[in-house]
């Protein structure tokens, strides 16, 4: 049986920073991206960041509103995986969720929005709040 734990979520103000962990056990068959997603109320849940299990170019993935405020990271020896978040904004508020996912390809990614989620976690809040 497959388990996705999240960890790390917590309230900061804007600016702040925040590492999300990631760790996955059982046999994730087929799922070679790890990937973050978060979904905020009223909203749909939409892909942050992925990367592949294999170190290539196009291996990893982020959304258009990262603007290089976080790195994607994983230890594949201990099926984790990390969401390093800088210069947090009061929009990054959401429910955060690890998922191993297979990948699509495309755009040069092997990862795309985050591939498609084969597992999930229960999630991990951030909030980021004056």
């Amino acid at each position: 049986q497959v388990q996705v734990r999240e960890s790390g979520g917590d309230s900061v103000r804007p600016g702040g920073s925040l590492k999300l962990s990631c760790a996955v056990s059982g046999d994730t068959k087929g799922t070679t991206c790890m990937s973050w997603f978060r979904q905020s109320p009223g909203k749909e849940r939409e892909a942050v960041a992925s990367i592949y299990a294999y170190n290539r170019d196009g291996g990893i993935y982020y959304a258009d509103f990262v603007e290089g405020r976080f790195t994607i990271s994983q230890d594949t020896a201990k099926n984790a995986v990390f969401l390093e978040m800088n210069d947090l904004k009061p929009d990054d508020t959401a429910m955060y969720y690890c998922a191993p996912a297979r990948p699509r390809i495309g755009e040069g990614y092997y990862c795309l929005r985050g591939g498609t989620p084969a597992y999930w976690g229960q999630g991990t809040q951030v909030t980021v709040s004056s």
